[in-house]
């Protein structure tokens, strides 16, 4: 009698775990993949969606470790193989690992099929439109794979609790300009762009409704801004977050056009944080601090 109810508690258990593990389906941006059961061994080559993982307590294998930084150091360590460059892999490194699960995303959207031919591939790649959607549809599409959708319906709520915040505070704190500075240079980016969402998900009105839509933004000058003279101008050092200067942002505004400027004169030139912006977007963590960042500034 015992053997039978241990044989019976046994297909019970096992009963449960075939529920647990059911085969669904996962739709991407290149195609759809099917799991039967939560992956052991996970590679990616997304940092915004490692930044996600870490935020899950997911455990990886193997990255990019090169723009490891912040609080993703740790991922730089021996205990992580390094899987290549955010563009392109190291396929002796990624056919030797044998994983269960592979992530590309924009940098990376390029080599899905080669990866997709090595191990179960899917790309979280974000489009121009709705940025912060498609952030919560791709955390979404993580937490469904690991079975962690309690904790991340828990992390956005507090990220929306923010982000209303936000949108109360923007309507009375005037226009916005977003700007990217790279190598000497200026770059505008407004609404559709893959840093609107300031405009269309946190509120700020944009300082100038024209700008080109383009990936890298539409190059503008001194005189722009200031013609322009926004109340709040956002800056993304793009030199300092892929290391090659720190500060140069700052030395190339500090000039005497951008000086007149209202946002000059206000101290409402925010220099935000490039790593979450950049390189991050679209991770939870990243999200939560780049909302807090936009509050923090608006709240002084």
């Amino acid at each position: 009698m015992h053997s039978v109810n241990r044989i019976i508690s046994s297909l019970g258990l096992s009963l449960l775990a075939f529920n647990a593990f059911a085969e669904f389906h996962i739709e991407h941006s290149q195609g759809t993949q099917s799991f039967s059961q939560v992956p052991q061994k996970v590679l990616t080559f997304d940092l915004a969606s490692l930044d996600t993982f870490d935020a899950l307590g997911i455990p990886v294998r193997g990255l990019p470790q090169e723009f490891a930084k912040g609080h993703l150091a740790k991922y730089t360590s021996d205990k992580y193989q390094n899987i290549g460059s955010l563009f392109e892999p190291d396929y002796e490194i990624v056919a030797a690992e044998q994983a269960d699960l592979i992530i590309v995303a924009n940098r990376s959207s390029k080599v899905y099929k080669n990866l997709a031919k090595l191990a179960p591939t899917i790309d979280l790649s974000i489009v121009a439109g709705n940025p912060l959607k498609q952030v919560k549809a791709n955390s979404g599409k993580i937490a469904r794979i690991f079975g962690k959708e309690a904790l991340l319906k828990e992390k956005l709520a507090k990220i929306d609790s923010k982000i209303a915040q936000v949108q109360t505070l923007a309507k009375t704190s005037g226009n916005a300009l977003f700007i990217l500075t790279n190598g000497g240079k200026i770059s505008a980016y407004g609404l559709g762009s893959r840093f609107g969402w300031l405009h269309s998900e946190l509120g700020l009105t944009p300082a100038i409704k024209d700008i080109k839509e383009a990936t890298h933004g539409d190059p503008i000058s001194f005189e722009f801004i200031l013609d322009t003279n926004p109340d709040w101008i956002f800056v993304l050092d793009r030199d300092a977050v892929i290391g090659k200067s720190t500060g140069a942002a700052k030395a190339l505004l500090d000039n005497e056009l951008i000086n007149k400027s209202t946002a000059a004169k206000n101290q409402q030139i925010v220099y935000l944080n490039g790593m979450n912006w950049y390189i991050l977007a679209g991770g939870i963590t990243a999200l939560d601090a780049s909302v807090q960042e936009v509050l923090s500034a608006l709240e002084k």
